[in-house]
């Protein structure tokens, strides 16, 4: 049946935004039509989806702080065998239902860029965060999901080289909108091509499009992912992974750390302040472009749930950066982060800093948190985020407890 010039336009302009909203700079490849696959095929153009959510468009509320319990009781911590099968391992904390942990976790590449676009969905739910570098001065997170489901995580964006640490380090799926071609084809020759996960037709639920505003996000929902691949007896079995070390009382000779302030160009940019009722750091995201003097700030909302991000444990990790491709053109931007090997940490927890070290052996191995003379660092029980900067970033205390971090790299 031949489809209408009204239908065919529509599809053709359908595609049009798919693959605006999933290219990166460089040579990239267009979104697929929606479906998840174990094996990753190469894209082909995309079809209409059916949005299991309805569109809705959320107005930033007011800001409100969620206690959590004042935890002085050390958590058990070991890299080797099941200590409590109801901790969750990435945060320390007891999960209400130990059945959410006998899954692998889900790793999900979230956009914090186009500005106009926030705010992002669901990473409060996520137990790890990674914010780094992607390319032409802004920033992307790549989100940590086990201990918690969220049913709309989003908006979903292209992986970078980084990504790949994170699925190996963590066993995890990968839920990501494509990448330039050499990324993407690295993923899909990986020993975990069969636990990545794009959009391709008849993926929702779990994966799929709502549309406030006419931005036509892709959304994922966790728990639907995790039921998708157990209906498919694809591997998606508990893993044994490595227990970070989480003690409720911070360490001693922690240094003041009221604020926090990470520059990583003209338009990304942060801060974290610290909350004493709470004893978290409350995350704010820039609002405009602006050189160091000019930066002007405001919370940084989840939209799934209303209020403000937050997080027990902020590290800042130094990584050699280097150029990985060129484009056609000549230019340099894709990175190539290196995350093995060891070098310099911060770790914020409970309003102190800590100066550290980290080290990792190999790409599959966890990140190691030390002390300089080698006593294994403690986390503060719940979230993390890390903060990835260029080893020549440059650290400042401007005031007595805030403190500065400039992107930098060679």
């Amino acid at each position: 049946m031949r489809k209408s010039p009204k239908k065919t336009l529509a599809l053709l302009l359908l595609c049009l935004l798919i693959f605006t909203n999933s290219c990166v700079s460089g040579n990239s490849i267009p979104a697929g039509p929606a479906s998840i696959t174990q094996s990753i095929q190469s894209p082909s153009p995309s079809s209409t989806s059916t949005a299991a959510f309805k569109p809705t468009r959320t107005q930033l509320p007011v800001v409100t702080k969620t206690p959590i319990p004042n935890l002085t009781s050390p958590v058990p911590s070991t890299t080797s065998t099941k200590i409590n099968e109801s901790i969750n391992p990435l945060t320390g904390l007891e999960v209400e239902n130990p059945e959410t942990l006998n899954r692998r976790p889900i790793a999900v590449k979230v956009q914090l860029f186009p500005r106009g676009q926030r705010p992002p969905w669901g990473i409060s739910k996520a137990d790890i965060v990674f914010d780094y570098y992607q390319n032409n001065g802004v920033t992307r997170l790549t989100a940590v999901f086990y201990g918690n489901d969220a049913d709309q995580v989003g908006p979903i964006r292209s992986a970078r080289l980084f990504d790949l640490n994170i699925i190996k380090m963590y066993k995890a799926f990968f839920v990501f909108g494509l990448a330039d071609w050499r990324i993407y084809d690295r993923l899909k020759q990986s020993a975990f091509s069969d636990r990545l996960v794009v959009e391709k037709y008849g993926s929702c639920p779990p994966l799929c499009r709502i549309d406030p505003d006419g931005y036509n996000h892709l959304v994922l929902d966790t728990k639907k992912l995790t039921e998708y691949f157990s209906d498919e007896e694809i591997s998606s079995e508990k893993q044994e992974l490595a227990f970070n070390q989480f003690v409720g009382t911070p360490p001693q000779d922690g240094i003041p750390a009221k604020s926090i302030y990470v520059r990583t160009s003209y338009s990304a940019y942060n801060r974290w302040d610290f909350d004493p009722s709470t004893s978290r750091y409350l995350r704010f995201q820039d609002t405009i472009e602006g050189k160091r003097q000019e930066e002007e700030f405001e919370p940084l909302i989840d939209q799934l749930t209303g209020e403000q991000i937050a997080s027990d444990n902020v590290i800042i990790l130094f990584l050699a950066h280097r150029y990985a491709y060129q484009t056609k053109s000549g230019a340099k931007e894709v990175f190539n982060i290196k995350f093995t090997g060891n070098g310099k940490a911060k770790a914020f927890r409970d309003g102190q800093l800590y100066n550290l070290h980290w080290s990792r052996d190999d790409s599959d191995a966890p990140l190691n948190l030390t002390f300089p003379d080698g006593t294994p660092y403690s986390f503060r029980p719940g979230n993390t985020w890390f903060q990835l900067l260029g080893k020549s970033s440059t650290t400042e205390e401007i005031r007595d407890g805030i403190w500065r971090f400039d992107f930098k790299v060679p």
